[in-house]
């Protein structure tokens, strides 16, 4: 059957939508996926995964008020959630069956009792070329470093993927000794310690606030490589 799209056509898309980044992964780099969170346990016949990300503005992370990081983070959700919709759109025109994975939704994994997205948002992003895992657990990219937010669409259109890269993160770390609840003293965070700290309340103002993201902040290449 002939190709009805391509990784060009669907890049210019994605970029047409308001992203900064795409990539692209074939469905033999997710051999290692968690049982069930697979690409494929999504969508069956998923052949690849187009990641794309925004990036987010470093100014907030200057602030002494969390509410600007807050609503930043809480509006670029949105934004990516609705850039996968509209990619699915377009690729559903063209009869290519595509699903979209949602950029801050989670749900409870049993068998490793660990929040997970249904298919993992980083290591889409990882797979696809976007950048690499620090020891903080964020996504990395040349570019813009981990002031970036990401979105996903696994689609049945067999696409040429682009290259994965070297490792960017060198392991100074930096964001293990500043945690304050030491979340990341083990490779893999401890989410729960690390979201009671930084996600809820505050007490004073009783809005909803993302208070802690010293990780990110400390991060040499938090503002994406030569940007230290």
């Amino acid at each position: 059957m002939q190709q009805v799209i391509n990784s060009s056509q669907i890049k210019n898309i994605v970029f047409s939508l308001g992203a900064d980044l795409c990539g692209i992964a074939g469905i033999d780099r997710f051999d290692d996926a968690p049982r069930g969170y697979h690409p494929c346990d999504v969508l069956p016949s998923c052949r690849s995964v187009i990641s794309f990300a925004c990036r987010f503005p470093a100014g907030v992370l200057a602030c002494n008020s969390a509410v600007p990081y807050t609503r930043v983070r809480n509006s670029i959700t949105a934004k990516m959630d609705a850039i996968a919709l509209d990619l699915c759109i377009e690729l559903d025109k063209k009869g290519v069956a595509a699903i979209p994975i949602p950029t801050n939704e989670s749900q409870w994994d049993t068998t490793t009792e660990r929040w997970r997205s249904i298919v993992s948002q980083k290591h889409i992003a990882e797979a696809a070329g976007l950048g690499t895992i620090g020891r903080h657990s964020l996504l990395i990219t040349p570019q813009f470093g981990s002031m970036v937010w990401l979105g996903a669409v696994i689609t049945e259109a067999t696409l040429d993927p682009d290259a994965v890269l070297e490792r960017i993160c060198n392991d100074c770390n930096r964001c293990v000794g500043i945690c304050p609840v030491n979340a990341l003293e083990r490779q893999e965070i401890d989410q729960q310690r690390c979201w009671d700290y930084a996600f809820g309340d505050n007490p004073e103002t009783k809005n909803w606030e993302i208070s802690c993201h010293k990780c990110r902040d400390i991060c040499p290449y938090n503002l994406g490589i030569g940007k230290k």
